[in-house]
This record gives C-alpha cells, structure tokens and sequence, in this order.
C-alpha cells in the first residue's frame, strides 16, 4: 500500500500596520513576534509587517531579523504568492526618508500610518490578506498628515467601500484557554456598539431601529464565527437606552418605541437576541455567561463594564468588514516607548482573535 500525502495546511496572510511607528506599534510587533518564527510553519501562515523600516529595525535593539523584506520595485500579491509561511516585511514608498522620532508625535508619524493603512487596503481589495492587525496611531496626526478620517476605523470602512454607517465598533476580552476538565471556564465579555463616540446629549436621537438591527446582524455574524452558537450558548442581550430600560414608558420612550421594535424585528429575522434589559441587571449576567455578546447603545454603557473586567486585554474588532479586523485596545503609549513596561496582553490578543477569524 503506498502511504497518503498528506494534504498541506492553507496558507493565510495576516497583515500587521505599525501605527504611528513613533509609539508602541514597532515594539509590540517586536517583543511579540521576534522569538517565535517557528509557529508561521505550524499554523500555515504568511505575517506581512507594513510600515517603515527604520522604526522596526530600531525596535529590535539586537535581536536578528525574524522577517524577510520584500522587493517593492516587484508586485507585492506574486512576491507573497511564491512564498510560503514565514514573517514579511513592506515598506510603503515615500516613508524611508522620514525621521521617526520615538515617543513624540509628528506629522511623520501620522504620514506613515496613513500610507500603511493605504497598502492594507488595497491589498485586502487585490485578495492577498484575509486579516489586518492594526497598532495604535495618533488621529491628530493622522488627520495633520493630510488623512481626513477620525481614525481607522472610519479609513478602513471607506477605504474598503463599505461606508463609515455600515460598521459596528465591536470590544471584547480575549479568548479564554480551553479549560481543564472539571474547572469552570474564564467568562469574558463581548460588548458592540450602536453609537461609538458622539456627546452623550446626542445619543437618543442617534439609536435607531436600523443601527440596533446593524449592530445585532453584525455581533450575530461575530459570535457564529467563534462558534458561540447553538445548545450551551446565549443569546445576544440588548441593553435599554435608559435606566431600567424605560420602566415601560415612565423613564424615556425610546425602550418602547426604538430598542423593543428593533429586537423583536431582528428576532423575526431568526436571531437569537433579547432585550432590551436594564444595562446593570444585563452586564451582570453577562459577566457569568448567560449572553453569548452584548449590544450597548453607547460608548460609556458599554464599556465601561467591560474595561472593568477586560482593562489592558481587551480587543478592539471592526464587525461589517469584508476582511478581519482587529487592534489592541489602547493607544500609541508615547510615555512606555522603549522602557520595557509597556504590556503585550491586548496586542497579543487582537493577533490571536484575528489568527482565530480567519483561520
């Protein structure tokens, strides 16, 4: 009997942005991926690391390169294409002559997260990446380097034609370990949001039955690629815009009027979600298990919470892109540039949860 070969592992690529090369990006890429080349052969992976060059190489202080650089006179899809797993290196043109100062923001930094995003986008429309991790960037400069976007979010819905009102800004913890049998797993929270960053005073007008129902579709997309569907699952939990969700009509209309009209149509739709729930009656539950995600209906209702339970761990993911999208949950951290203190966890779990997306 002849012996089968054996079927070889997909190849995925994941992208990896540096942000504003002046704060952490460079130094989580770093620290997180340096000593760890091995695995791109375990998992079937191409890592493609974009950004400028000088400010990676300054993160390494001494370690050998655990990267490949790439030709960018050659396309970019043939050159990734003939490769196998392994980590990647792109420098977007005109960065190489720019001065990266650490742990200041600048226009330049700014230039260089623009550019980076640029790439990413047009490699996800050419096909070549099915994940993007995004390091943190600075918006002010960002917006000072000629980008007019609030931030990546918003750059990367209208880069990839999806438009800035048909995504959800999505948080959650990180994945939990598969826990050993007889102990109880570690909960985490799951938390999208209807609105994300407008004045409180605004926010009533701005839940409506179309962004609950956005907002839903999405977080149950996200939840059934993480398998969190089916017997031994939640539902999703919708929080009420007012306190005790209205007390049917006594605190607010909205409860009555928007929220409820929203979840029962979504549920017509065949989703599993209810509400809405006073947030602190549903957060407290949530935090045990009972809802597979939470649907808030603003920045400060939602993560508050989470950030108790999540802070410094927790991943930012943008729901409604035609590729994964992930980044940490914290910003350039100027102050911690190469001190050594700066945390991995939340960098480490946005690659993970993306790795586990696409996978």
């Amino acid at each position: 009997m002849h012996a089968q070969a054996s079927t070889p592992t997909p190849t995925v690529t994941l992208a990896v942005t540096l942000g504003d090369p002046c704060g952490l990006g460079p130094e989580l890429v770093v620290r997180t991926l340096a000593d760890t080349p091995q695995r791109y052969q375990e998992r079937g992976e191409r890592l493609l690391i974009i950004g400028p060059l000088s400010a990676l190489v300054r993160a390494l202080e001494g370690r050998p390169r655990f990267f490949e650089v790439l030709d960018d006179s050659a396309p970019l899809p043939e050159q990734l294409a003939a490769r196998g797993p392994g980590a990647y290196f792109i420098e977007p043109k005109g960065l190489s002559g720019l001065d990266y100062p650490p742990g200041e923001p600048t226009t330049a930094g700014g230039i260089a997260a623009g550019r980076s995003l640029e790439l990413a986008v047009r490699l996800a429309k050419d096909g070549v990446i099915q994940g993007l991790v995004t390091c943190p960037l600075n918006k002010a400069m960002l917006q000072s380097a000629g980008f007019a976007f609030p931030g990546h979010t918003e750059f990367l819905a209208e880069g990839l034609g999806v438009g800035q009102g048909n995504v959800t800004m999505h948080l959650c913890g990180p994945m939990p370990p598969v826990p050993a049998p007889g102990e109880p797993g570690r909960q985490v929270l799951r938390v999208s949001l209807v609105t994300t960053h407008p004045p409180l005073a605004e926010v009533p007008r701005l839940v409506t039955r179309a962004g609950i129902l956005r907002a839903l579709r999405h977080t149950a997309e996200f939840v059934a690629r993480l398998g969190l569907v089916g017997p031994g699952h939640g539902p999703i939990g919708v929080c009420g815009l007012n306190p005790h969700a209205g007390e049917s009509g006594r605190i607010g209309r909205e409860d009555e009027e928007v929220v409820g009209p929203a979840v029962r149509e979504a549920k017509a739709l065949g989703l599993n979600c209810e509400g809405p729930i006073p947030a602190d009656t549903l957060f407290h539950f949530a935090a045990r298990g009972r809802y597979a995600a939470v649907v808030a209906m603003y920045h400060d209702q939602g993560l508050a919470p989470l950030k108790l339970l999540h802070f410094g761990e927790a991943v930012n993911v943008t729901l409604g892109l035609p590729i994964v999208r992930t980044s940490p949950d914290h910003g350039t951290g100027y102050d911690l540039v190469g001190t050594g203190k700066a945390k991995l966890t939340s960098f480490v779990a946005a690659l993970d949860l993306a790795r586990r997306l696409v996978g």
